[in-house]
């Protein structure tokens, strides 16, 4: 199908993938930085799974939560890096119908759980520090599969009427879609026709996920810190603020590069549309690879095993 603003057809059997607007000539430069991004998401995430499934002193709600972190992180990032590469690589830029809706799902499906898990690990955090001694009676290995189940069922639920909001519209104006994966709103923005049930349940998701999942997280970590300045000496109250300060360090990692690109989006219409498309992936492709660099180095637990390994090696 040619890449032209084509309006003889109303299903298209494929999309093109635009990659960068405007940059493409610089396509192979910027494929460099993600390229090094995708690497370290791989090699970091399986680190973490080793090491978790290789110390049994780490077995326990955190490292299990930590665990279906990396997991989504290495799925999520395996989803959207390989197929930009070919864009930026190869100039293959042509997606299928199907895979197209494949891939807008896992993409909002795993952004959600991701925002679940950090939820999990925000009350795994608030057990262990407002309620110690109860701690393994609390999240027991039978709660944190429910947890855990829950958090898989709630992204998969809300984002499966993203692919039949998807099919249900006719596309008049083009197939060119200016990014370098599927995204939700990014297809249905190419669809004739109102599309407000669409935006509404998008805007539906968002709010659900985003704004009730900082809430929690808000409120929790309230508790959290009048518990740790209750602590009777400094000292105590370092060593217990320490233990949340890598999951604090990841929230603000997931969060804020999302709602600086849900604001820009909607408010800064004047802001290239080049500097869109690069937020939304960085806001998308940093937690997987940040993450395990962050738990790694601020988990005493995991940080003591790295250090282990690597000594092991070198004598």
């Amino acid at each position: 199908m040619p890449e032209s603003n084509a309006t003889d057809f109303t299903n298209p059997s494929i999309f093109i993938l635009q990659g960068i607007p405007g940059l493409e000539a610089a396509h192979v430069w910027i494929s460099i930085p993600f390229c090094a991004m995708y690497i370290i998401a791989i090699l970091g995430n399986f680190t973490i799974l080793i090491i978790v499934k290789k110390e049994p002193s780490l077995y326990g709600p955190m490292y299990y939560f930590l665990c279906m972190l990396a997991i989504n992180d290495l799925i999520l990032s395996t989803c959207i890096l390989p197929k930009m590469l070919a864009i930026f690589w190869l100039n293959s830029r042509e997606i299928s119908f199907s895979a197209c809706l494949t891939q807008l799902y896992i993409i909002h499906g795993f952004s959600v759980m991701e925002s679940g898990l950090f939820v999990a690990m925000a009350l795994d955090r608030y057990v262990a520090i407002c309620d110690p001694l109860r701690h393994s009676t609390i999240l027991t290995n039978s709660v944190v599969a429910k947890i855990s189940l829950a958090v898989v069922l709630r992204g998969g639920v809300l984002v499966l009427p993203y692919p039949f909001l998807v099919k249900r519209w006719l596309y008049c104006r083009t197939n060119i879609i200016p990014q370098p994966y599927c995204t939700h709103i990014g297809v249905v923005n190419l669809a004739c026709g109102d599309i407000r049930i669409s935006s509404y349940y998008g805007l539906f998701v968002q709010f659900c996920v985003m704004g009730l999942d900082v809430v929690f997280i808000a409120l929790t970590y309230t508790q959290i810190l009048r518990a740790i300045f209750r602590l009777p000496t400094k000292d105590a109250r370092l060593k217990t603020f320490e233990t949340c300060v890598s999951h604090l360090c990841a929230i603000l990692i997931i969060y804020i590069p999302g709602l600086f690109f849900s604001l820009t989006q909607r408010f800064a219409q004047n802001v290239p549309l080049p500097f869109h498309v690069l937020i939304a992936n960085l806001s998308l492709l940093m937690p997987p690879m940040l993450n395990p660099i962050i738990y790694g180095v601020k988990t005493k637990e995991i940080r003591g095993r790295l250090l282990r390994l690597f000594s092991q090696k070198g004598t």
